[in-house]
């Protein structure tokens, strides 16, 4: 399968704070022409130089020098010439005085040989080492229609967008992206998945933590990817000092980043998914009712250079963070949420007790883990949590064993209700063969083990506390009106990679050392829903990930498909690539169709999903983020998945 990324909705963007030489338009040329001549090479479509790289930002009174001026246009034509034989646009900093006598500090646009256009910096900083004022005007409501000698003919005006592809991008200029109305809100309104800036912004004690911090929370106000870069060390550094602070982010997150305070110059290389973006403001009711701003100038300059590789990177396990500390926050974060839910949940049902399921399992010691919070959150005695364990026709002394280790180490009382008795009249009652161990016998264990939790929950005047986890909600893997149904299920929307780090965090840093030993022995054991008889030697009979698939890859399908709502051909091609040396893309296509394939068909059971909170991004609920047909077809889906080749090439 030969690729082009672009058609999965990607755009390559680099940007580069070169060394400049102070006051010397035709040096600095030569160095931006070599360096787009650098991202030409690596299937960049735009590339981005600091705030008036041309010159240099800190020319001073230099700035309204004849010299300087004709030189620049000089270094300008150069620029645009660099661009004839390349699918490239480059945006530049550099001055412009108009014919009517104005100076503006502009970025111009340069594509197919030429300059396309300019656009004026706004808002001029005249503050503390800023003093923008004393040479240029502001470019805010103008709108000129030039023919220059050298430049040809174009438009400086802040009101254009400009489209590679499929993609428009817009521009705001340092000072801009500061100022209380930043034009970039009516850029990303009138339709730029993408703003750019060139700045110039020097270096403070904390600041570039501030800036990134600008960037980030802007590109998420806007739904939009944003390319920011600046000014170099080798500025004047008279009273400040320039970093050369690159950066990009999409959406929020800040995807990559350049050192600073390299005198040799910076460069950052960044594929934005443009797509991805498309989707986000769809589903952001806010973004899509807000007002439009009047029409913009809109110039089409290029199809975007093909791209036949990607620099992005996925992480295999998209719900957890990578970061350690990140996770340590992230892990008390959503177990705080789980157990303040569960606390306002028994307040409401009268100060309740809780009753739970606890079978050894993964998933029902995280839940069992959570109960405790929330009873020290009311001041309630772990006693006013009763624990059930059901063994069954399935059940391991491993598992077991689990079950009442786990309640010995936090101090709970477990009950044990054995239910192959029930289990043997039940099928006996169908005229079912007990040998049969097919899907009535294992529903016939899921739905006995849920009606006695109701029950108990009926005798100790409690709420039976679901456990199944949200990967598992996915694929339908939970049976209707058995372990489906709960008063409150805290893990609904806990995926299965997130519910194991939780427990291995609960494990190293809340929990006692006789705790920690019993949550590694769980977290060692193979996930199985134990309905089938276990081998002769005692070991678990039955693998969930043999049956339906690795939950790592399900949950990577899952996340994709959710919340960046990519279809399965872009989610194959992804998993390909990040999965190298772990699954095989025949292996792969295999678990993404069993994904689709059960996605569609189990919708049935989330429609009636009992209540349970909330604590990322994606979640099935039906009266929150996802209502769908229980009819809907996935046939669509299945027939891109069987036009796909074996492996993805790039």
């Amino acid at each position: 399968m030969n690729l082009d990324y672009r058609e999965l909705g990607y755009l390559r963007c680099a940007a580069y704070a070169p060394p400049l030489v102070l006051a010397d338009p035709m040096a600095n040329a030569q160095r931006i022409v070599a360096c787009t001549d650098k991202a030409v090479r690596q299937h960049s479509s735009l590339v981005l130089f600091p705030e008036l790289a041309v010159c240099g930002y800190s020319c001073e009174d230099l700035f309204v020098s004849h010299a300087l001026l004709t030189g620049v246009r000089q270094a300008l034509a150069q620029i645009a010439r660099a661009t004839a034989d390349a699918d490239v646009v480059v945006v530049v900093g550099a001055p412009f005085d108009a014919p009517d006598g104005r100076l503006f500090n502009c970025a111009f646009v340069c594509a197919a040989g030429r300059v396309q256009a300019a656009v004026p910096k706004i808002h001029l900083p005249n503050y503390s080492e800023f003093y923008d004022r004393r040479w240029f005007v502001s470019g805010a409501q103008v709108e000129l229609e030039l023919d220059d000698p050298l430049l040809g003919q174009f438009t400086l005006a802040p009101r254009q967008l400009f489209t590679i592809g499929a993609v428009s991008f817009a521009i705001e200029i340092c000072e801009d992206l500061w100022a209380p109305q930043p034009p970039g809100i009516e850029h990303a309104l009138a339709g730029a998945a993408l703003i750019v800036n060139p700045s110039a912004s020097n270096e403070l004690v904390a600041k570039a933590d501030y800036r990134r911090q600008l960037v980030s929370m802007n590109s998420a106000q806007r739904i939009c990817a944003y390319l920011y870069a600046s000014s170099g060390p080798t500025e004047s550094s008279k009273d400040i000092v320039f970093g050369g602070h690159l950066l990009a982010a999409e959406n929020g997150a800040m995807l990559a980043e350049s050192e600073r305070f390299a005198l040799e110059g910076s460069s950052l290389l960044v594929d934005f998914d443009c797509q991805k973006l498309h989707h986000d403001r769809l589903q952001h009711a806010t973004f899509a009712a807000s007002p439009r701003p009047a029409p913009y100038r809109s110039s089409r300059l290029s199809p975007g250079a093909a791209l036949p590789d990607m620099a992005r990177e996925y992480p295999r396990h998209p719900f957890v963070p990578d970061d350690l500390h990140e996770f340590d926050a992230r892990a008390q974060e959503i177990l705080a949420i789980q157990a303040t839910g569960l606390a306002r949940r028994m307040q409401a049902a009268g100060d309740c007790a809780l009753v739970i399921g606890l079978s050894g399992g993964l998933d029902s010691t995280l839940a069992f883990l959570v109960c405790l919070d929330a009873l020290n959150l009311l001041d309630k005695p772990h006693g006013e949590l009763h624990a059930i364990t059901m063994p069954g026709p399935g059940t391991s002394n491993h598992t077991r064993e689990s079950a009442f280790a786990l309640a010995a180490a936090a101090g709970v009382d477990l009950h044990e209700v054995d239910i192959q008795a029930a289990v043997s009249q039940h099928l006996s009652d169908l005229g079912h063969d007990p040998e049969q161990h097919d899907v009535v016998f294992e529903n016939a264990q899921a739905r006995e083990r849920t009606q006695l939790l109701f029950n108990f929950a009926n005798k100790y005047r409690a709420i039976v506390v679901g456990t199944g986890d949200m990967s598992e909600l996915a694929l339908g893997w939970c049976t209707f009106n058995g372990d489906h149904m709960a008063n409150y299920n805290v893990n609904a929307s806990v995926p299965k990679t997130m519910v194991a780090y939780l427990v291995r965090w609960y494990a190293t840093h809340r929990a006692t050392p006789e705790l920690a030993a019993v949550l590694q022995r769980v977290l060692d054991t193979p996930i199985s829903p134990e309905l089938i008889p276990h081998s002769e030697d005692g070991t678990i009979a039955q693998h969930t990930e043999t049956i339906v698939g690795p939950y790592e890859l399900h949950d990577f399908f899952l996340f994709h498909f959710m919340r960046n709502s990519f279809r399965p051909r872009k989610i194959f091609i992804l998993a390909c690539r990040t999965f190298t040396g772990d699954y095989s893309p025949s292996e792969i296509k295999k678990w993404l169709a069993i994904f689709c394939e059960r996605f569609f068909r189990q919708q049935f059971k989330r429609t009636t999903l009992p209540p349970g909170p909330k604590v990322g991004s994606v979640s099935l609920s039906p009266r929150g983020d996802w209502r769908m047909p229980d009819e809907a077809s996935a046939a669509a889906l299945l027939a891109e998945l069987e036009d796909l080749g074996e492996a993805p090439v790039g």
